[in-house]
């Protein structure tokens, strides 16, 4: 067969173009520093990298519900804290009044326990980001009106509990709000006017609360010219019994919240190994393509040289 000169110079522009491809894509992965920019490139290692961005983009959002999860308890401690502070003050004045020690101070102890009602039923609507803490579902609605009174029901027990939950891991959620039935509770009254609590019932609207009611009884109490002595002996139980429950919740409380903890720093850790093995996947050897683009530099250029060598000039070239 016989070689022609173009035969001759299409091979050396094929050859020529070939090494040029692929110092342009060593050029390409040394700007970069990634080993692939395009699916063709690397098709396994581009579907390696979509699942563990994937992967990356579901811990951030974990990493989003727990940060709001936390900051929702947060809100609910804090708030349970001052209910806490309300009820040990309560608890003085109940002690000094049944020592004696504020008898010629009633009217203004009377103020300052109504006071603390009013406080109270506005801590009961306390919101964060908008929404009412202790509402369950309803968190558009106040829990309490003006008067201590429910102001929705509360569906405390059974399959349809207004508790919501927060994915913070594949398969690991954490409930988040607290009900209002918890904290407040509900109460029944028997022949003597005694009240009974109850934290852990279904609440229907318009039913009473049973702190907005023992600051009620102690404020009644103190409303004539002596304070009833019953009374303010019964109210220190109820007020001992308040604090119990709301130690217990906050308690529950501070339990998720340092679970929670752990789960963020979990979740810290899956971001950084997942990232790492991004870069593994992606990211090229510096000193190796450093290597490799040189020699490839090398061989487009040695090519050109042999192929001006091989182009020898023809008649033409001396006609012209």
């Amino acid at each position: 067969m016989r070689i022609t000169n173009g035969m001759m110079i299409n091979n050396m522009l094929y050859n020529v173009n070939q090494n040029l491809a692929r110092l342009e894509k060593i050029n390409q992965q040394y700007s970069t520093q990634k080993k692939f920019s395009l699916p063709s490139d690397d098709p396994i290692g581009v579907s390696k990298s979509l699942k563990f961005n994937t992967d990356l983009s579901k811990i951030a959002q974990y990493k989003r519900n727990a940060e709001d999860a936390d900051a929702w308890m947060t809100e609910t401690e804090s708030a349970l804290t001052e209910i806490e502070t309300i009820f040990q003050r309560a608890n003085e004045l109940a002690v000094q009044m049944a020592n004696g020690t504020y008898k010629d101070d009633l009217k203004n102890t009377k103020e300052e326990i109504d006071q603390m009602k009013e406080h109270l039923i506005q801590i009961s609507n306390t919101t964060y980001a908008g929404r009412y803490l202790f509402s369950g579902f309803k968190t558009d609605q106040s829990l309490l009106d003006d008067d201590g009174n429910y102001a929705i029901p509360l569906t405390m027990n059974g399959d349809d509990t207004e508790i919501f939950q927060y994915n913070v891991g594949v398969s690991e959620a954490v409930k988040v709000n607290t009900l209002g039935g918890r904290v407040f509770g509900t109460y029944t009254t028997d022949a003597s006017g005694n009240i009974t609590e109850d934290f852990s019932s279904d609440v229907t609207s318009g039913e009473g609360s049973y702190l907005a009611e023992v600051l009620q009884k102690f404020s009644d109490a103190l409303g004539g010219t002596e304070p009833v002595e019953d009374e303010i002996q019964n109210t220190i139980g109820r007020i001992k019994t308040s604090l119990n429950q709301i130690l217990s919740v906050k308690s529950e409380i501070g339990a998720k919240v340092n679970r929670l903890e752990l789960t963020q720093k979990k979740l810290d850790s899956q971001v950084q190994s997942t990232k790492e093995l991004i870069s593994d996947n992606e990211d090229v050897d510096l000193f190796e393509i450093v290597i490799s683009l040189y020699k490839e530099e090398n061989v487009y250029t040695a090519s050109l040289s042999a192929g001006a060598k091989i182009i020898q000039p023809s008649l033409l070239d001396f006609l012209s």
